[in-house]
């Protein structure tokens, strides 16, 4: 496993990650916590130390309690990121950065990872209601406290990231990023981290999974499978047309010997800036696999293969 340095946080983590939003059993289909942990502690075993978490995974914050339970004996090996300022609340997503709230969030968070200090702190969201400058002065404050290592922000735009560079310190970024999602790229967001120092987290590496080659088909939007909702990959006209970048890939994987998520991650880890990709298995054997892209680049020709036929399908 290569690591890379968090930005200006000095913290080292592993290029891929281990994202834990399918551990919520309410977005991704059902997973049983046990299964959870095996993939954890898995992730630990490989050396893939970064573990990515949110309150706001799981209607009763089940991924942030398997996350706890799965690190416990091993907790020096790894690194936390979780969340702040996204809550369930009858099953809906509801943004509040009020400061009181995010003072008791934090603390609900450190018991359920069982833990004393956070690696790394994430604004989930902007909140229009209660605006930024109160959280970002929260993380400032977290930090001289000692209760987090970094703090950090997701789903920001560039005039919200300055305000947090200002205010909070922050290390790094959380945006999403994929050979078909590149809209962080476009809108400056990226480009900025990556001039500014700060460390850059991808979420969304795989597109929710499509990237991965596995779908015949979409999945059926029902009970806990949700994907659908959160990514347009999976619904027409783009499904098609994602369907083609993806035999590109499968194209690529099989000259390689390696697999389409491998080369979906690795196109990730290639982009300049970028620091770890978070990848959502909850399958050891798959995180196994996936970790892999570690372990070798793309050339500049299949590099440009990939964004060709992207820019020929979807562009």
């Amino acid at each position: 496993m290569k690591y890379r340095k968090f930005g200006n946080s000095g913290i080292e983590v592993s290029v891929v990650g281990l994202g834990t939003w399918p551990l919520g059993s309410d977005f991704f289909g059902d997973v049983e916590e046990a299964a959870g942990i095996r993939t954890i502690q898995r992730a630990i075993d490989i050396g893939v130390n970064l573990i990515d978490t949110a309150p706001a995974y799981g209607q009763n914050h089940e991924a942030e309690t398997a996350v706890g339970k799965a690190l416990r004996g091993r907790r020096d090996k790894a690194v936390i990121s979780t969340k702040f300022g996204v809550h369930r609340i009858y099953g809906e997503y509801v943004r509040c950065l009020s400061p009181s709230v995010v003072q008791v969030e934090l603390e609900n968070s450190l018991k359920r990872l069982d833990t004393d200090c956070i690696d790394i702190y994430f604004i989930h969201w902007p909140d229009k209601n209660f605006g930024i400058e109160g959280a970002l002065e929260l993380l400032a404050k977290f930090k001289k406290e000692g209760k987090i290592r970094a703090g950090a922000v997701s789903n920001f735009s560039v005039e919200q990231m300055k305000t947090a560079v200002e205010i909070g310190g922050i290390s790094g970024i959380q945006p999403s990023a994929s050979i078909l999602d590149r809209s962080n790229f476009d809108n400056g967001v990226i480009p900025f981290a990556r001039e500014n120092d700060l460390g850059i987290m991808t979420y969304g590496s795989l597109g929710g999974g499509i990237l991965s080659g596995a779908f015949e088909k979409p999945p059926v939007v029902s009970g806990t499978e949700l994907r659908s909702f959160f990514y347009d990959f999976f619904t027409e006209p783009k499904w098609s047309k994602c369907g083609k970048v993806v035999d590109t890939l499968r194209e690529i994987a099989g000259a390689r010997g390696v697999s389409a998520a491998e080369v979906a991650i690795n196109w990730v880890l290639a982009q300049p800036g970028v620091t770890t990709a978070l990848i959502g298995t909850t399958k050891p054997v798959n995180l196994e696999k996936n970790a892999k892209a570690a372990e070798w680049e793309l050339s500049a020709d299949e590099l440009a293969k990939i964004d060709d036929s992207f820019k020929k399908n979807l562009g």
